[in-house]
């Protein structure tokens, strides 16, 4: 029972940590954080809110539906390329009619978010390998997974427990500049994908707990059978 639910964990992890991993620009509905400036006043305009949603591998800018003098108009939406490291360039810039913003988010800070991908292959490595507990029978070899899953699975919980701190601290260093850079101008709301990465983590550590149960029954039930020898 331990060794499912440990397995069972470490797929919910992954699964979690993958889809952050595939976030804006590629999956457009999760992202790290989204910013939003209300361009009614500049633009004469009515329900115009412009945003753009950060990714671990750049950004979105949706389209914005207004009305412009009561004639309906509206912008196309548009996605940096996916690469590692990003800024807040001059399309964020006009898109958001924000201006002395462009050198808040520095490509160094933004390449730290590789960290995501590497956090989800340690999780899927640890995943295929309790797999195999299943495989085996009931006796004291299936301890040796069990121990594998502990060993990478420390690396990956404590991987992804960094990830988390660095979503949180990122998000909030961003949110701080960005209100004093825009004076305000500009509101900043967190992402579904910081909160993914904190379900990972917790399913990350609750896992460990079940694989460190299931190498002590292991061992349990081995020492149970020498005893009867």
């Amino acid at each position: 029972m331990f060794a499912a639910l440990a397995a069972l964990l470490l797929f919910v992890a992954f699964l979690l940590l993958l889809l952050v991993t595939l976030s804006v620009p590629i999956i457009k509905s999760i992202f790290l954080f989204r910013l939003t400036a209300n361009l009614g006043s500049s633009l004469l305009a009515t329900g115009a809110n412009a945003t753009a949603n950060f990714g671990v591998w750049g950004y979105c800018i949706p389209s914005i539906n207004f009305a412009v003098m009561g004639i309906d108009r509206a912008t196309a939406s548009h996605c940096s390329g996916t690469h590692l490291g990003y800024t807040l360039d001059s399309d964020v810039a006009n898109a958001l009619h924000a201006t002395n913003f462009e050198n808040v988010i520095s490509r160094t800070t933004t390449a730290a978010l590789v960290l995501h991908p590497i956090a989800a292959a340690l999780t899927l490595f640890a995943f295929l390998i309790s797999l195999f507990i299943f495989r085996l029978p009931s006796n004291a070899t299936s301890r040796l997974p069990a121990q594998c899953i502990l060993s990478i699975g420390l690396l990956a919980v404590i991987l992804t427990t960094v990830v988390f701190l660095i979503d949180v601290g990122f998000v909030a260093v961003v949110r701080s500049k960005v209100h004093d850079a825009s004076r305000g101008h500009l509101a900043l709301a967190w992402g579904n994908a910081v909160w993914m990465t904190l379900g990972a983590t917790i399913a990350l550590w609750l896992a460990m707990i079940q694989a460190g149960a299931a190498a002590c029954a292991c061992g349990l039930r081995s020492r149970s059978k020498q005893e009867k020898f």
